[in-house]
């Protein structure tokens, strides 16, 4: 028992600690932090972010934040840039190093070669009097008082504050960019976020002769024949002029046959719903579902301003999607 509670102890320090740190990094977005933005906003090429070590890591995840957010960039290895991968850096590009120490010796290596493209450089170091600092263009301090890690020695609060601090340039620039979560999801293609941004029930619905659909007049046999043809769990009620006059779903099913209604003689506009729930063509597909969760229903039919039906989109379409 006293174990764990060893354990809890030293992990809500690490939280404490770390927390302190990103905290302190407050008073810190000033001139310097607009002077960053800046650059990188007026960046015609790229934005090539570098570090080593587990500063390397932090790097790599900054420079995938700035490019899933509308500001291209990505990460060169300092050793590797040295070997070869400095081709990769053009003259419009803009470059961010991290290193805590700021006398990284990888960095320090290529640093002439940074100046000699007449760079800009933005640096994040726990040192403003360190020689990357002041090589720098612009510097940003994101030293912290005292590692999280018990020994003083591991990279904890500082690749924390590091990391938040990329952060905070990278919503920075999205703002300033006029950055729309269309956009993030044009970048996002594959996962369910970009899915839910961009498809639209246009792409999902049923349409043509996969629509159910009977006149007013058909018999309540009629209706659900089509039901079973179709197989949506619904049918439309639609009248000569193609404009939608009701619903009849499964539930008015079971209504109906609750009431021991005559299944051949009875009309079919006699037990329909006659407001049907309508999303307009373009409505996306996570906005349909959730009209769907909303009314406690599995379709919807998307029709013009005229009220003709386009199509039917049901929670399985949806689904299937991979929108939720």
């Amino acid at each position: 028992m006293q174990d764990i509670e060893k354990i809890c102890k030293l992990a809500r320090s690490v939280i404490l600690g770390e927390a302190a740190a990103i905290s302190a990094l407050v008073s810190r977005i000033n001139a310097d932090f607009v002077q960053a933005c800046q650059s990188l906003l007026d960046c015609k090429g790229r934005i090539i972010v570098m570090g080593m070590g587990k500063s390397g890591h932090i790097a790599r995840k900054i420079a995938a934040t700035f490019a899933s957010t509308g500001s291209p960039a990505f990460f060169i290895h300092p050793a590797e840039a040295k070997h070869g991968d400095f081709g990769m850096i053009t003259s419009g590009d803009v470059i961010l190093i991290l290193s805590n120490s700021g006398e990284t010796g990888e960095i320090l290596d290529i640093l002439p070669f940074v100046k000699s493209l007449g760079l800009s450089l933005i640096a994040f170091t726990g040192n403003p009097h360190s020689t990357i600092a002041k090589a720098a263009t612009t510097h940003i301090d994101t030293s912290v008082e005292k590692e999280a890690c018990p020994l003083g020695l591991a990279p904890t609060s500082s690749t924390t504050a590091a990391l938040v601090m990329g952060d905070a340039l990278a919503v920075s620039l999205l703002e300033k960019r006029g950055f729309t979560a269309e956009d993030f999801a044009r970048s996002h293609p594959g996962g369910s976020l970009g899915r839910r941004l961009l498809l639209r029930v246009d792409e999902l619905m049923h349409t043509g002769d996969a629509i159910p659909r009977v006149p007013p007049n058909a018999a309540f046999k009629t209706a659900l024949m089509e039901m079973t043809r179709k197989k949506l769990g619904m049918t439309l009620i639609v009248d000569d002029d193609e404009v939608l006059a009701g619903i009849f779903t499964d539930g008015d099913v079971r209504r109906a046959f609750d009431r021991e209604v005559d299944i051949h003689q009875t009309l079919i506009k006699e037990l329909m719903s006659k407001t049907p729930r309508v999303i307009a063509p373009g409505t996306l597909a996570a906005d349909a579902i959730n009209v769907m969760n909303q009314h406690k229903i599995t379709t919807l039919v998307v029709a013009n301003s005229e009220k003709h039906p386009l199509g039917v989109v049901h929670m399985h379409d949806i689904l299937r999607a991979g929108i939720l």
